[in-house]
């Protein structure tokens, strides 16, 4: 059982605390969030989309990052557990306790998430200069969102209809993941993934 928590905390006492917990726990500007379990589903979304990336870039610079990893986001004085993020920055490689400069983030929604993910976590994200594109698959409908950062720095929604919400008909868009040059197609993503139950949630 981990130590209580306290009323408030700055971003090294949050490590040092967290280390101590059973749970993992999203960290914004001083307030500590619990973290819940996940789906069947979400959690074979998460693993399909990171061992694509992990295979296509096995050998190179770059490194993918699956749920256990923390995200360090300093101007909102954040850390999170991206579903799934890369970084090639030669600097992450040096950072134990969490990464700092992704170029790809990709989140699997659930409803007791989607809005953050959308809102306050999807504004976090935007400010790390690392960052080229932010995925967001919605395992319920089987939607496919790819925000990319354009050279002027304005981010352009991208969708696709990558499958339905059965998971039985994985035949739809393949999403261009120019940030790491991987064209990643919806049957990969949804591959093995059982259909939710309606009361299901991650």
């Amino acid at each position: 059982m981990g130590n209580p928590q306290p009323a408030h905390m700055d971003a090294d006492a949050f490590l040092a605390w967290e280390a101590e917990q059973p749970e993992k726990h999203e960290f914004v500007a001083g307030e500590v969030f619990a973290m819940g379990g996940a789906s069947d589903r979400h959690v074979t979304i998460s693993l399909n989309v990171a061992s694509a990336l992990r295979e296509h870039l096995r050998g190179g610079p770059c490194r993918t990052f699956i749920a256990d990893m923390r995200l360090r986001v300093e101007a909102a004085d954040a850390f999170f557990y991206p579903d799934v993020m890369v970084t090639c920055d030669p600097q992450d490689r040096g950072r134990e306790q969490y990464k700092q400069a992704p170029l790809l983030v990709v989140e699997v929604l659930s409803p007791s998430t989607e809005a953050f993910d959308r809102g306050a976590k999807f504004a976090a994200y935007r400010s790390l200069a690392s960052l080229q594109e932010y995925l967001m698959i919605d395992p319920a409908s089987g939607a496919v969102e790819l925000y990319r950062r354009d050279p002027e720095g304005h981010w352009v929604l991208y969708t696709h209809e990558a499958c339905d919400a059965t998971g039985r008909d994985a035949t739809g868009d393949a999403v261009e993941l120019r940030s790491v040059g991987l064209t990643l197609e919806g049957g990969r993503i949804f591959e093995d993934a059982p259909p939710e139950s309606p009361a299901g949630e991650a």
